[in-house]
């Protein structure tokens, strides 16, 4: 199973120093499991963007350390560059990669910004998805006026107070730290020095001033070029291809052109096969025509549809160690369930006499077999997030900040335990779904199995509901606890209406009638 991965894209205010940035790396590189992607450093920037992935808490650690390396190192009153800045760890973004939410990623960003607040003294503004007001969503708005601007403001605009740490700046300046979407940092480069046609451009591309939806952009003198500097922050709604067109259609307004385009840091796969798809018209293309996705999508599922091993597993349940425990049982059951559903699926496409049907069990057969692979990763999951709650009591609790760390740890680790078995909780309800159906329109000859998946399935939601139960029983006060079990108590209320349809279902298709 996939382990859990985090990517943290942390932009620090030097360059021009190249032993600055290598201790600022070493110190991320000091933490056991965090890879270092990336590192681009601009010199007319001044500006160095490292990019580095691992498990959750590892990379919070790497990025901690990061901050205060950088700290030490960087002064913002001697500092200088071309990109707005207000710290000497400037931004540090958490980006949700594999097996992890967006909802964890916020709780991380707000613990490291407890942390740097309270143990380096460095005020801490959240932004994105893990802001606390509206208007902090936006980047440009927490670095309104750079780090001399705001070295004057912090201390008598209530606005702009920080999230964490003082209301005062030290020469670190101020950290912003979130949790977003991946991003696109790309770079356009003209065929002029004259920088007011850059500054033009980006006023026309970017969504602030009218331009396009998920654009933020700056003109720039760079390397003694005119450069619209931008952030695509949803390349799937806004393409590259478009934004690049549509710089190169202004610039041709001015008599310029592009000269050539960079990226900054790393950049998804897809976003470079839409552009290519867009540039080459190729309308009919699908992703499988890629051999590196074929062979990719070929692994995967031998690798996840591999049965999970029955004795392995079982052996695993019934030993004296407490994961994998009850959670990982009801995702197994659900597993069992969604299988069934697809084998009842099967058992019917292709046949003459469920012609009418065949349509609707490809979906069931295609949904079927999407949460068996869920569902079957959530055996893992569930275990996993369990050890982290272990992990969280087991943290010191020596003084007063170790105390305070500790139970924002466990809490944040409860939540997730209860949140991945409320998520096969809610697959589980919509493996019923799909038995109900083939119980009551597949192939007669199944009818019993489609109904033992109803039984497997609504075995894991009471499963799943006792474990969600077990984490929440502490967290009354809490809302999104008390939200998870308003979404239980639906989900249970849904089964029963779906297992009273499989019972006269399966009594109608000539089985014995039930009690």
């Amino acid at each position: 199973m996939a382990n859990p991965l985090v990517e943290c894209i942390a932009n620090y205010s030097d360059a021009r120093r190249p032993q600055v940035i290598e201790a600022i790396m070493q110190s991320i590189l000091s933490v056991k499991g965090v890879s270092l992607l990336d590192r681009h450093s601009d010199l007319d920037h001044n500006r160095t963007v490292l990019t580095f992935v691992g498990p959750p808490e590892q990379v919070v650690e790497a990025a901690y350390r990061s901050i205060a390396r950088a700290a030490e190192l960087i002064n913002l009153d001697e500092h200088s560059g071309e990109h707005p800045r207000i710290g000497a760890s400037d931004v540090v973004p958490f980006v949700p990669i594999r097996e992890v939410t967006m909802e964890e990623c916020v709780a991380l960003a707000r613990r490291l910004g407890q942390r740097v607040g309270e143990q380096l003294g460095i005020p801490v503004y959240l932004y994105e998805e893990a802001a606390t007001r509206p208007e902090r969503q936006n980047l440009e708005n927490v670095r309104r006026g750079q780090y001399e601007g705001l070295k004057e403001e912090i201390q008598v605009r209530p606005e702009r107070q920080p999230d964490f740490g003082p209301s005062r700046l030290g020469t670190a300046g101020a950290t912003v730290i979130g949790a977003r979407h991946p991003l696109i940092a790309f770079n356009v480069y003209l065929t002029t020095d004259d920088v007011s046609i850059a500054k033009k451009i980006a006023k026309a591309v970017r969504h602030s001033t009218g331009g396009l939806r998920y654009v933020k952009g700056l003109g720039m003198l760079v390397d003694g070029r005119a450069q619209v500097s931008m952030n695509l922050t949803n390349y799937q709604s806004t393409p590259l291809a478009r934004v690049v067109e549509l710089i190169r259609r202004e610039a041709g307004r001015y008599g310029v052109g592009v000269h050539h385009s960079e990226l900054v840091g790393l950049i998804p796969q897809q976003a470079l096969v839409d552009a290519a798809v867009w540039y080459m018209q190729m309308d009919q293309f699908e992703p499988g025509q890629i051999l590196e996705y074929r062979i990719a999508e070929a692994e995967h599922e031998k690798e996840s549809l591999a049965p999970v091993s029955k004795t392995g597993f079982l052996d695993d349940l019934a030993s004296v160690v407490p994961a994998p425990g009850g959670g990982s049982a009801a995702a197994y059951s659900g597993a069992a369930a969604a299988a069934l559903a697809a084998m009842v699926a099967r058992l019917t496409i292709g046949r003459k006499k469920y012609l009418e049907v065949e349509p609707q069990m490809q979906a069931i057969l295609e949904r079927a077999e999407t949460l068996r692979q869920e569902l079957t990763r959530a055996i893992d999951r569930d275990a996993q997030a369990f050890d982290a709650v272990m992990a969280a009591f087991k943290l010191p609790k020596e003084s007063e900040q170790d105390l305070v760390r500790r139970s924002q740890a466990i809490e944040q680790s409860t939540l997730h335990a209860a949140r991945v078995p409320l998520e096969v909780a809610e697959m589980s309800v919509e493996a019923m779904d799909l038995t109900e159906q083939v119980t009551r329109l597949g192939n007669i000859n199944a009818v019993s199995d489609g109904a033992t998946g109803t039984g497997l399935a609504r075995a894991a939601l009471t499963g799943a509901g006792y474990n969600v139960r077990i984490n929440l029983k502490d967290m009354h006060e809490h809302a999104e606890a008390a939200e998870m079990m308003a979404r239980l108590v639906r989900l249970e209320e849904r089964a029963n209406d779906l297992e009273a349809r499989v019972r006269a279902a399966f009594s109608q298709r000539g089985g014995v009638v039930l009690p």
